[in-house]
């Protein structure tokens, strides 16, 4: 497996496949899932001559089940260790759910002068802000998020099989095709992070 040493000491790792010449996309993965959830979409882009790259954020996946800094700057400076290291020019980001959230903090704060980016796709991504507040009146309230951090400290194994087998996919809506596959991958990339990387990861991916 490949890793690259982040500068507080964590190991970081990535997935890099395809032309070390073609134009690059580096895709960011939501919470609390892994560079594996972006399998099919890497693969897709491979055959269209791309090079592709996915990397697990900290305390998820592979990555090293650090304790500290869950926060969208560290998550953004572990993202820019991988890409420094891969020396990546004019790439394609493309961040789902908290992934988009670490996408935009990578722009704004690694992506130029250097040259690294030449397009930003947000998918379904949590900026500007989660949260409900005086100023975001239509965000989701501070409750639903503690019932997450409730729910993962309680049982995180089975919170992670109700959340996609209900509201993630849309399995619970009537006449869904449900797919157990789907289910148990999601399962599976969760339980392969840290517990007290999601559960920090609720407030960054909601407050931030």
């Amino acid at each position: 497996m490949t890793f690259v040493t982040t500068t507080d000491g964590l190991e970081i790792f990535y997935k890099d496949w395809g032309p070390k010449d073609a134009q690059p996309i580096a895709f960011h993965h939501g919470w609390p899932l892994s560079a594996d959830d972006w399998d099919n979409q890497m693969l897709f882009f491979l055959a269209q001559g791309y090079r592709v790259i996915a990397h697990d954020r900290r305390g998820h996946g592979r990555s090293t089940q650090t304790g500290e800094n869950h926060d969208m700057d560290h998550y953004a400076a572990d993202a820019n260790a991988v890409f420094e290291h891969l020396d990546l020019k004019n790439a394609i980001h493309v961040g789902h759910s908290t992934g988009g959230g670490q996408v935009a903090r990578y722009v704004a704060q690694f992506g130029q002068p250097q040259g690294r980016v030449a397009k930003a796709a947000l998918l379904s991504a949590v900026p500007p802000l989660m949260l409900k507040t005086d100023g975001n009146p239509g965000g989701t309230p501070l409750e639903v998020f503690d019932g997450f951090r409730a729910a993962l400290a309680a049982n995180r194994a089975q919170f992670y099989l109700d959340v996609p087998s209900g509201p993630f996919y849309g399995f619970n809506r009537d006449g869904a095709k449900v797919s157990q596959g789907t289910i148990q991958n999601w399962w599976r990339q969760g339980m392969m992070g840290g517990a007290k990387a999601h559960y920090d990861g609720i407030k960054a991916f909601s407050e931030t």
